[in-house]
C-alpha cells in the first residue's frame, strides 16, 4: 500500500505539474496574442492617420491646382482658341427695305442680342428674319408713336409679314451654315454669348453702328479661304467639299 500510495502522490505531482505548466503556457500564449493584437491595432492605426494625412494633403493640392486652373482657364483658353478675323473689305450697294429697320438702336443703344431676333443662327443654316410677332411683342407698348412702329402695326394688323430684302447672299454651290459657324467660335470656345456681335462681326460688319443693314465684306472664296487659314488651329477645314457639297 506504501508503494501505491507513493506512485499516486508522484503522478498526482506530476499531473499537477503538466497542469500548471500548461496553464502557464496558455497565459504566455493569451499575452503575446494580445501583444500581437495591440501592434496589429497599433498599424493600423499608424496606417489610418497616414492615409489621413496623405487624404488631406491630396484634397489640399487638389484645391490649389483647382483654383489656379480656374485662374488660367480663360488666358489659356485665349491663348489656344484666339479666332483670327479675315482680312477685306466691300462697298455693298443700299438695300431698300419697306421699314428701315435701325439696328443701331436696337443692339448699341438697348443692347439687344443678335440672336435674340436671328434666332436661327444657333441651330441652322441661315440666321433668319424674326417673325413680325416677335417685333410686336416689344412695339405693342414701346415706340407706338414712331413711323416705323406705325408701318410695323399695319404689317401686323393685315396679316402680312414685312417684305425683307435679302443683304448678304451667296451663290447656290456654297454651302455655308451660321450653326457650325457659332459652335466653333463661340459655344465650344466658351465665348461669352453676350458680345456674339464681335463674331458677327467677321462677316457681316459692325452692324450696331448701322441702321438698314449693308454689305461690308466681300464673301467670296478669298475672304473665306483667308479665314480658314487663319484660323485652322480652331478646326477651319481645308477641304473643298465642306463649302462646295
Amino acid at each position: 500500500m506504501a508503494v501505491v500510495a507513493i506512485l499516486y502522490d508522484v503522478f498526482c505531482h506530476g499531473c499537477c505539474k503538466l497542469i500548471a505548466k500548461i496553464c502557464n503556457e496558455e497565459k504566455s500564449s493569451i499575452t503575446n496574442n494580445k501583444m500581437s493584437v495591440s501592434r496589429v491595432e497599433m498599424q493600423v492605426k499608424n496606417r489610418s492617420v497616414h492615409l489621413n494625412m496623405r487624404s488631406h494633403r491630396a484634397f489640399a493640392l487638389t484645391w490649389v491646382f483647382g483654383i489656379v486652373a480656374f485662374l488660367l482657364a480663360p488666358a489659356v483658353m485665349a491663348a489656344k482658341y484666339e479666332v483670327q478675323a479675315p482680312d477685306g473689305t466691300h462697298e455693298g450697294k443700299d438695300v431698300a427695305q419697306p421699314i428701315e429697320f435701325p439696328h443701331n438702336i436696337h443692339v448699341k443703344d438697348n443692347g439687344i442680342n443678335c440672336m435674340y431676333c436671328h434666332t436661327y443662327a444657333r441651330r441652322s443654316k441661315v440666321a433668319g428674319i424674326p417673325p413680325t410677332s416677335k417685333c410686336m411683342g416689344c412695339h405693342k407698348v414701346i415706340a407706338t408713336d414712331k413711323p416705323r412702329i406705325k408701318k410695323l402695326t399695319e404689317y401686323w394688323q393685315g396679316k402680312i409679314p414685312p417684305p425683307w430684302k435679302k443683304v448678304h447672299d451667296l451663290p447656290d454651290f456654297v454651302h455655308f451654315t451660321h450653326e457650325k459657324h457659332l459652335k466653333t467660335m463661340v459655344f465650344d470656345r466658351e465665348f461669352p454669348v453676350e458680345d456674339v456681335k464681335e463674331v458677327c462681326a467677321f462677316c457681316h460688319g459692325e452692324v450696331e453702328n448701322m441702321t438698314v443693314a449693308k454689305k461690308v465684306k466681300p464673301l467670296n472664296m478669298g475672304f473665306c479661304v483667308n479665314c480658314h487659314i487663319k484660323n485652322k488651329d480652331l478646326g477651319a477645314p481645308g477641304d473643298c467639299w465642306k463649302c462646295h457639297k
